[in-house]
């Protein structure tokens, strides 16, 4: 398996399991299962709501002798209601207690935009606190303070503009060393990669599939399916395999990690396969071709009326 090697000489596997939309009842067998299979990465956040159950889940398999937790890589993100320095440790602090770990290997903040404490998720612009009010710089001096506590080994970001990252990179002691971000054939980021990459900071991708079972607010009935895409599927046909394959071999061939979330142990052991597809430089040209800009997760959902976002602040796009 393929890797990312931080500074430090820990290595994170390129392909992981992505825990997002999976439900109670499936998740935890679904890593179970990834865990018998060969997966040693798996990535969650507090607001999906099943770390408990996945904790059960990697707490079972580490007592069957099925892995170890040094070989497992926990990736879980802080959510919009606890950013500020002193909200992080106890957001860490739960994630720890439902995963049933003394430590995660890295710890993101989930999204550059703070929301009231107590807040699920916003419902009108009252729920959302202007940006300046707590300022990224504080929630990262908390991330900071994690490591430090031994709460988490490494610290970064989901869903940052380059935009948003430079003035952390200037006020950071610990700098964010990942920056998960959506990114497929249709959105392909390439600036944004390009200047993590410069900077250090490993790029993971988020909804590699193209998320067709994103929740019923983020589904436009216009939109594409990237699953069903001719040219994908035709490297597909050439190769043997299937679309799903392609698209996550796309993002290991560049160095990309990628986190394809699944709760079927056939697509689980398929989606682990795609590590051995090699795709040819004409294939990599094709699918360069594709880029739409288009975003499933396009974060219309924090721009509310008479709130402090727009798409344009969100992701500092013209």
């Amino acid at each position: 398996m393929r890797t990312a090697v931080f500074a430090n000489g820990d290595r994170m596997p390129l392909l992981g399991l992505g825990t997002w939309k999976s439900q109670p009842g499936q998740v935890g067998e679904a890593v179970r299962e990834a865990i018998r299979l060969g997966y040693r990465h798996i990535d969650c956040a507090r607001v999906y709501g099943n770390e408990a159950e996945i904790g059960a889940a990697i707490a079972a398999a580490i007592a069957a002798g099925e892995v170890t937790r040094d070989a497992l890589w926990i990736t879980s993100k802080l959510w919009c209601h606890a950013h500020g320095r002193e909200n992080v440790a106890p957001a860490l602090q739960a994630s720890l207690s439902d995963l049933g770990l003394d430590w995660l290997d890295l710890y993101l903040i989930h999204w550059p935009v703070p929301i009231r404490p107590g807040v699920a998720f916003p419902t009108s612009a009252a729920d959302l606190l202007p940006p300046g009010q707590v300022p990224l710089a504080s929630t990262w001096e908390g991330m900071e303070a994690a490591v430090e506590a031994g709460l988490t080994r490494h610290i970064g970001l989901s869903n940052f503009s380059a935009t948003k990252i430079e003035p952390l990179l200037h006020h950071a002691r610990i700098r964010p060393e990942v920056n998960q971000i959506e990114r497929h054939p249709l959105l392909q980021q390439p600036q944004l990669v390009s200047d993590c990459n410069a900077a250090g900071i490993h790029v993971t991708a988020y909804s590699p599939l193209g998320s067709p079972d994103r929740p019923a607010f983020l589904q436009d009935p216009d939109a594409p399916v990237l699953l069903q895409n001719p040219v994908i599927g035709a490297i597909a046909a050439t190769h043997g395999c299937t679309p799903a394959q392609v698209l996550i071999a796309w993002h290991l061939q560049s160095g990309i990690s990628t986190i394809p979330k699944s709760v079927s142990s056939a697509r689980l052991r398929e989606n682990l396969a795609a590590a051995d597809l090699d795709l040819s430089a004409d294939d990599l040209a094709r699918i360069a071709a594709l880029d739409q800009h288009l975003r499933f997760v396009d974060g219309s959902f924090w721009v509310l009326d008479g709130g402090p976002w727009t798409l344009q602040t969100l992701w500092d796009e013209p």
